[in-house]
């Protein structure tokens, strides 16, 4: 345990130590400051202007700025469904794969990248060509996460400016967020993992014989340079079917580590560059710090319940940090739980480790995380902006109890604002419930569940929550390469993106208009220790309010069972 806790304190280490830097930088990049790479990019991006006929300097209201965000979703959905469908006819398939089918795999799989979801009804090395995994996937994992980034930005600016309805550019955001922030981190990392034996080549498949005389067919293909952006664009997803438990996608205790550092570091750098924005950093370091304490919380209750494990093994003398069924033995507990807090807590959804493997408690958190609406630091901007509802409900609540007119930022936070933010909250809620619902009470649903009882509720909740929190990853257990699962997760994923994106946009727009008032006596700081404490109790009593029938009826029945040696 001790060993495990000093990897927990040198990651929050690490990761705060890279994170001040690199949000002074996107700062600088979103503002149009001089950062060292302009030299490299700004030729670039002058090109990619002319090609789209954008000009720099021309900002937009937050309808147009949704508009054009959600045209260009909309292209990238069909490009992926495109190279999907065709890829029997393009280059770089060294197996030959045909085409993907049936049709909704293609769907899934395209509104699961477009909505930086990674959902995955398929297993990559055995359906996606090399060209496929590249040019659809890849390409998606940095469009995707730059989307999340520039919904952020664009909320920030709307909080900061006054009197204006221009929140900024679409278009120069995304150029600005993928040539400046994600793609020369990806080259960075993707070159640390190809050092640590993580593939990278177009490497025809290799067939290797056993001891034993079988044949075995090992695949090859770029992995290092997608694995960089799926985790740091917190997309998830995996080149092979095994995701980052594979050791060709996650070789060693340090690309363990360095995946989870990728998966945090924009989501908690965007804090410090909000700071800046506004500035004053210690707006930044309140909300951090809310998000951090839910981190901690969620991360003590998994390793806790992975350490405790199932009495009906610790009857035989081994402990429950000891079993390791659908674990990496190489990662340990401590990288384990690790993994699992970090990629649910972000909008991420690569895993190490199976979740349908762990006791009901080490699988309630990942849920509960998600069902919060990825907050606890979440995605790339999703993070951030999924945070603000809860902030303005926070501010609300504040300003029920002291009778008055809620603000935040010096801006009155009115009636309009709130409705926005109970949607982006309520959106989400309404579709992983009625989602679950129909799958519980249908053939269809049931169909796909592998285990009985509360676990195999668990399967289906989790793969709603899932997908609409557009987190990918899987409780395991769950054959959801069905129509129906496709379909339904598919469309759930569209939903769960962009209903939030939308009234957040709203929120952007409604504050770039206001102007500020000046704080009075009555003012409640919104960058004191009692507005953090009470925004983790907000978040918590509104997850706990929402989810918690759905959860009891799931893992607390089973972990009251387990302890009476009940299992599923």
């Amino acid at each position: 345990m001790g060993n495990d806790m000093v990897l927990f304190a040198i990651f929050m280490i690490v990761l705060i130590g890279i994170s001040i830097p690199l949000g002074s930088y996107m700062f600088h990049v979103f503002n149009f400051k001089k950062t060292c790479l302009d030299p490299v990019f700004c030729p670039v991006e002058r090109g990619i202007y002319r090609i789209l006929g954008v000009d720099k300097r021309q900002e937009t209201n937050w309808k147009t700025y949704t508009i054009d965000l959600l045209w260009f979703n909309f292209i990238g959905f069909i490009a992926v469904i495109l190279l999907q469908v065709l890829q029997g006819y393009l280059p770089l398939n060294p197996e030959h794969f045909e085409g993907v089918a049936p049709f909704h795999v293609a769907f899934n799989t395209a509104a699961s990248f477009v909505t930086n979801t990674n959902w995955q009804a398929y297993g990559g090395e055995s359906t996606m060509s090399y060209f496929t995994q590249m040019t659809a996937l890849t390409v998606q994992n940095f469009l995707s996460a730059a989307t999340g980034l520039c919904v952020a930005i664009a909320l920030i600016r709307g909080l900061t400016r006054k009197n204006t309805d221009k929140i900024g550019n679409f278009w120069v955001d995304m150029v600005r967020g993928v040539l400046w922030i994600l793609l020369p981190l990806s080259i960075v990392f993707a070159l640390l993992f190809v050092q640590q034996g993580v593939l990278q080549n177009f490497s025809s498949y290799v067939t290797a014989h056993t001891l034993e005389g079988i044949e075995q067919h090992i695949p090859m293909g770029p992995v290092a340079s997608q694995e960089a952006i799926k985790l740091l664009g917190t997309n998830g997803g995996g080149f092979f079917n095994a995701n980052s438990a594979h050791p060709f996608e996650n070789p060693t205790a340090f690309t363990n580590f360095l995946q989870v550092i990728c998966i945090f570091l924009i989501p908690v750098s965007l804090l410090f560059t909000f700071g800046k924005f506004v500035k004053d950093k210690k707006q930044g370091y309140a909300i951090l710090g809310a998000m951090l304490t839910l981190f901690v919380i969620m991360f003590g209750c998994i390793y806790a319940g992975e350490a405790t494990g199932n009495p009906l093994i610790s009857q035989f003398g081994i402990s429950g940090s000891s079993v390791m069924e659908g674990q990496e033995v190489r990662f340990g507990l401590g990288g384990t739980a690790l993994f699992t807090a970090v990629t649910t807590g972000a909008s991420c959804g690569a895993v190490n480790a199976m979740f349908d493997s762990m006791t009901p408690i080490g699988g309630l958190v990942p849920m509960l995380q998600i069902m919060l609406g990825e907050v606890v630091v979440g995605g790339v901007g999703t993070g951030f902006y999924a945070m603000m509802a809860y902030v303005f409900m926070t501010v609300f609540i504040v300003g029920l109890m002291v009778g008055r007119t809620p603000e935040y930022l010096g801006k009155k936070v009115e009636s309009w604002e709130m409705k926005m933010a109970i949607l982006a909250l309520l959106i989400p809620s309404f579709v992983i419930l009625t989602g679950s619902a129909i799958a519980s009470t249908t053939d269809a649903g049931l169909a796909g569940i592998l285990n009985n009882g509360p676990h195999g509720l668990s399967e289906m909740v989790y793969a709603f929550t899932s997908s609409v929190g557009n987190n990918g990853s899987a409780f395991g257990g769950l054959t959801a390469n069905t129509p129906f699962y496709d379909v339904a997760l598919g469309f759930a994923m569209l939903i769960g993106r962009f209903g939030v994106i939308i009234p957040m946009m709203a929120i952007a727009g409604s504050m770039a208009e206001k102007n500020t008032v000046p704080i009075g006596p009555g003012t409640f700081s919104t960058k004191s220790s009692l507005f953090v404490v009470l925004l983790v109790i907000v978040v918590l009593i509104i997850g706990a309010l929402t989810f918690f029938p759905a959860l009891a009826l799931g893992p607390i029945v089973e972990h009251l069972l387990m302890l009476q040696g009940v299992t599923f």
